[in-house]
């Protein structure tokens, strides 16, 4: 385990993702979250509005910083430039905790901007883990990193997922974000069972649950995709249940839009659903 990882202490709130749509409702209102994760590299800058916007957001609620270009997967290693300006958003914003997912986003020379599975070897587990101690270092502190959702896989697989993120945690020291879509869309895609996912996973390392919605398949298209664009849909409910049934704490929960964003009173409905369901679930007996 990482000397450098630490100990992240478990919060429990529930959230939303910071979008520019709904800057002035939280400059102007008291907006019922307990939490706003914003994504780092919009805010990996020096200043202006946006810094400002996130400063002021930040005085009065707790911030999560998620990142999409890592690439914790990269057999190259990861951009130190990019750490450097990762290290100085996160000294400047102190936030509740610093995220990315496990895949991989660009080679030396180019960044996809995608979030490129990684096949699930034990070389790959090496240089993740390899990038995890090096990115925990860097940062002075634990991170969280997400499961992907995934429409393919590799030959050489020779490990689940869900054993690959267990060894992850426990030779690095890092947490787990657990994306409850993400896990029902690659179940689809792959034909495993989400409970052995779930059951495989060292559950006293989730800190953050994602909740979103996605592109279902189609009679002329098998694989699901994960566009993040709409509401949640009901089988996607009862996973999260599940989750917070088996989960040894309650997390932080959020809902995640990246696309196709709603008036905030749409995304602040399905957050009450996810605190409904919640309450009931964890409800003392």
């Amino acid at each position: 385990m990482s000397s450098q990882s630490g100990n992240i202490a478990t919060y429990s709130g529930f959230g939303l993702g910071l979008r520019r749509t709904h800057y002035d409702d939280f400059l102007e209102g008291d907006v019922p979250v307990d939490f706003v994760e914003v994504i780092s590299e919009n805010y990996m800058i020096e200043g202006g509005r946006q810094m400002r916007i996130l400063e002021q957001v930040r005085e009065r609620l707790p911030v999560i910083i998620h990142g999409v270009s890592m690439s914790i997967g990269s057999a190259r290693g990861l951009d130190e430039d990019y750490l450097a300006k990762l290290k100085q958003l996160e000294q400047r914003i102190e936030p509740l905790w610093v995220s990315d997912h496990l895949c991989w986003t660009r080679t030396s020379a180019h960044n996809s901007h995608d979030l490129l599975p990684m096949p699930l070897t034990k070389e790959a587990l090496a240089a993740v883990c390899n990038n995890i101690d090096r990115a925990q270092s860097v940062l002075g502190r634990a991170m969280l990193f997400e499961n992907p959702s995934s429409y393919l896989t590799f030959p050489e697989d020779d490990m689940s997922e869900w054993e690959f993120l267990t060894e992850m945690v426990r030779r690095t020291g890092c947490y787990l974000l657990l994306d409850v879509n993400n896990i029902y869309v690659s179940s689809k895609n792959h034909g495993f069972s989400s409970q052995e996912y779930l059951t495989g996973l060292p559950l006293d390392r989730v800190r953050q649950i994602h909740l979103a919605g996605h592109d279902p398949a189609t009679a002329d298209r098998d694989i699901i995709i994960d566009t993040h664009d709409r509401e949640v849909i009901e089988p996607v409910w009862k996973l999260y249940a599940k989750a917070l049934e088996m989960l040894p704490h309650l997390p932080a929960v959020m809902i995640e839009r990246d696309e196709n964003i709603p008036p905030l009173g749409e995304l602040l409905t399905e957050l009450d659903r996810a605190r409904e369901i919640a309450d009931r679930v964890l409800e003392p007996a």
